[in-house]
């Protein structure tokens, strides 16, 4: 594993990689307030489901913190202006959708789209990392998994229904991943993390999904090619 064999020769504390963690640990830490964020409004959204979107919701939130501390171990100040820039556009398309009650949208952003890009960075991050990182990050991707489960469920449970929706907010949502992707693809690498990689596990995270949800093959890779091109 060329990865895990490069973690033996990054400086976590030189300047270079400490700048450009500044921004990847602000991203995570945002992406965890995110998603605490886009639980508790889906707790409102579907009230029969609350009590488990909002377990969710406390979840995320210790993952943040977790994250925080990651980077206080390393002397490093999250740059979360960055970090909120970052995720402006999901985060208005969620928003959006949650006014208008949109709630298969917002599951798609959320428990697919937010939750599969972060099983992605994660698992590429886990054997680069720093020694407390990693066992941080071994812990919050654990967790992530049980997340992508519960939008899963309820599209499948839903999924007639659903699909026309999901398709729309596939084309809509799924471009920003590689916008988001590219913005990074520097940082990402001084850290130790390949685009390629990257962009490779998060597209098997997130073709499994739809394909638990009911899509089929020849869907799925429409919808991923959609995404693209208008990326």
């Amino acid at each position: 594993m060329p990865q895990l064999e490069a973690s033996v020769a990054i400086d976590f504390h030189c300047e270079a990689y400490k700048d450009a963690y500044s921004r990847i640990n602000a991203i995570v830490i945002e992406g965890e307030q995110e998603a605490t964020d886009n639980y508790q409004k889906l707790a409102e959204l579907l009230p029969d489901d609350a009590a488990q979107l909002l377990s969710l919701a406390k979840m995320e939130n210790r993952h943040r913190k977790g994250f925080e501390a990651c980077g206080r171990n390393l002397g490093v100040i999250p740059d979360m202006e960055f970090a909120r820039d970052f995720f402006a556009q999901l985060h208005g398309n969620f928003q959006q959708a949650a006014a208008a009650g949109k709630v298969v949208t917002c599951l798609l952003i959320q428990s697919l789209i937010i939750e599969c890009f972060a099983i992605a960075a994660y698992n590429i991050y886990i054997p680069v990392a720093d020694d407390f990182a990693r066992k941080i990050t071994e812990g919050v991707v654990k967790d992530e998994y049980s997340h992508l489960n519960f939008g899963e469920e309820w599209l499948k449970a839903n999924f007639a229904d659903a699909k026309a929706e999901l398709e729309e907010a596939n084309q809509q949502n799924l471009p920003l991943v590689w916008q988001m992707l590219n913005q990074v693809e520097v940082d990402a690498r001084i850290l130790g993390m390949e685009k390629e990689a990257l962009v490779e596990d998060f597209m098997i995270q997130y073709g499994e999904a739809l394909e638990n949800i009911g899509f089929t093959t020849r869907e799925i890779m429409r919808m991923s090619a959609m995404g693209l091109a208008a990326a």
